[in-house]
């Protein structure tokens, strides 16, 4: 495997569920999946200055997360999300605002880490708030290769926005209720499934589209050729964070230059395990993703 440096754009925070707290966050899950196969991470954000903030920074350091760009605040607290779980295990959410990581203030720093990644993963909520938002738009003009993670949290985005962010990367990820109704809202009549990626990807000129379909796997389209996963039968426990394991899985294997249909295949099965597991963050060898794989 080669080296891959990787760097992830967002919030970070403590998802709070009704028995516990989990250190958390779309980008700091990506990132933690990511160092967990070797790469090298960079988490650009923002945390208060009391003890919420100080125990994400001592555990990103404990995960070898580069906090260099984790920048800490005294105007806004550590951010927090209430975790509600329906009786599948499907996760839905509380999250605060105004939080420190709402408030990125731009540096050269992270300037000179965007620019020499192989790729840059941010989300659509971190631009709820003008501040982190216009960091963002910044960096985004240094990046190699732009990932965009769609994360639609009413009431926090617009279709403009949406459609600014997707114009502007090389690879999406959605999930079907997210891929459908951004494509209804851009036009689009189609009721398939690669019909609708077809779609987006003429609109926002993007040639690689993944779409997760919850229990029923996921789909990679890249320039023209589709790929796909029927999913793993597992007894959920969670889904907090399976998205985004998934997410960082695929990404890795891509830009190891291994086979799409087994980028595909592994971020399936490692999403699979994190929604069978309590929490977002699982530990998760090599060893366990084989045998579940190939029982």
């Amino acid at each position: 495997m080669k080296e891959i440096n990787a760097v992830c754009f967002g919030e970070v925070l403590f998802d709070n569920f009704p028995t516990h707290s989990k250190i958390g966050g779309a980008p700091l899950n990506v990132s933690l999946r990511l160092k967990s196969y070797g790469a090298n991470v960079s988490l650009i954000s923002s945390v208060g200055n009391d003890t919420n903030g100080k125990k994400i920074i001592n555990f990103l350091k404990r995960s070898k997360i580069y906090t260099n760009n984790v920048s800490v605040q005294e105007e806004h607290q550590t951010g927090c999300v209430n975790v509600v779980l329906n009786e599948k295990g499907i996760a839905s959410y509380d999250i605060a605002y105004p939080v420190a990581w709402d408030k990125i203030v731009h540096k050269k720093s992270q300037e000179v880490v965007v620019s020499n990644s192989d790729f840059f993963v941010f989300g659509s909520l971190v631009c709820r708030d003008a501040q982190s938002r216009a960091t963002l738009n910044t960096l985004l003009k240094l990046a190699p290769y732009k990932v965009f993670d769609v994360n639609l949290r009413t009431p926090y985005y617009t279709n403009e926005l949406l459609l600014n962010l997707m114009l502007t990367s090389d690879f999406i990820k959605f999930n079907d209720d997210e891929l459908f109704e951004i494509a209804l809202t851009l036009g689009s009549r189609f009721n398939s499934l690669e019909q609708t990626i077809e779609f987006i990807a003429r609109k926002t000129k993007t040639n690689t589209i993944c779409v997760t379909k919850g229990a029923y796997g996921a789909v990679l389209y890249i320039s023209g050729n589709f790929y796909y996963n029927s999913g793993y039968r597992i007894k959920v426990l969670d889904t907090v964070g399976s998205g985004d394991s998934f997410l960082a899985s695929v990404l890795y294997k891509l830009f190891n230059n291994e086979d799409p249909q087994d980028a595909i295949n592994f971020g399936c099965a490692v999403g699979a395990m994190v929604a069978k597991s309590e929490g977002a963050n699982p530990i998760i060898t090599d060893l366990k993703i084989k045998k579940f794989m190939h029982p």
